[in-house]
């Protein structure tokens, strides 16, 4: 996967798209909140795990893995990626810190039999999870039909962004909403602040990328796939969406059919 340079001057994960652009000050400020307390915590040897556990209580690790489970359950209904750095300041405190990976481990397998989630670490460097809906991605994507406004609302973004190729100018995005009566500078009676929910929620959430283009006067924007589109949406229902709309067969788009249907075949396969 291509990297680029944040604003911070750190390398970040870069998703499928043509820009290559700065991230926004939202998708910044997640990724730098804590990382100064990350620093001083080292991940232990798999010796050190097995001297730690043999220091505590099965209740106390359960118990402590618990504690995990319901920090990242609380965090996921914003949908908000979540960092080591918190969960080591906040849950795993001093006394457990050399059998994290273990508690992480259990609570893992905790989401995966007993909620149907998967626990996935988005960036490696700076350790921040995510959890996705893992029964419904192994079907097909959890956003297949959007359950409620907002997530419509999402849906039509990244469906314009897939159909134009992975990147789509903020304007495009601002001028295809407005044909759907909801426009950037109106208060809307289901989202509100519609500008704060695209480039700031979203953004956050991991939903969208919003990047700056190099090199433009007055500054512009450009939105990208986040990764976490990239893990829960189905592009072949996004075409199927598109296809709906306009009565064509999604067959028609030929490029974009190409990428839906060979991403559904690299996740089938992965999913074995």
């Amino acid at each position: 996967m291509s990297q680029r340079r944040s604003r911070g001057g750190q390398s970040q994960p870069q998703s499928q798209g043509r820009g290559r652009g700065k991230r926004s000050a939202a998708s910044d400020t997640l990724v730098g909140e804590g990382e100064d307390d990350d620093i001083t915590f080292t991940q232990p040897s798999t010796s050190q795990v097995q001297r730690g556990l043999e220091k505590l209580t099965q209740a106390q690790v359960d118990q402590k893995t618990a504690e995990v489970v319901q920090y990242f359950l609380v965090k996921d209904q914003k949908k908000l990626p979540i960092r080591r750095s918190d969960l080591v300041k906040h849950v795993v405190v001093k006394e457990y810190r050399n059998v994290y990976p273990e508690i992480l481990k259990r609570a893992s397998q905790i989401f995966e039999q007993v909620f149907g989630l998967k626990l996935v670490e988005i960036d490696t460097k700076n350790h921040i999870y995510i959890l996705i809906n893992k029964l419904e991605t192994a079907e097909g994507a959890s956003l297949d039909t959007p359950t409620n406004p907002k997530m419509g609302l999402l849906f039509v973004i990244l469906s314009t962004i897939f159909m134009k190729g992975g990147a789509v100018k903020e304007s495009l995005i601002w001028n295809t909403l407005k044909k759907l009566r909801v426009d950037q500078g109106e208060k809307h009676e289901e989202f509100g602040d519609v500008k704060k929910v695209v480039t700031d929620e979203f953004v956050r959430q991991r939903y969208l990328e919003y990047v700056r283009i190099p090199h433009t006067e007055p500054i512009e924007h450009e939105f990208h796939w986040g990764q976490r589109a990239e893990l829960e949406v189905s592009k072949i229902k996004i075409l199927e969406f598109m296809g709906q709309i306009h009565d064509q067969d999604p067959k028609t788009w030929s490029q974009p059919y190409r990428e839906a249907t060979s991403n559904t075949q690299a996740s089938t396969s992965s999913q074995r």
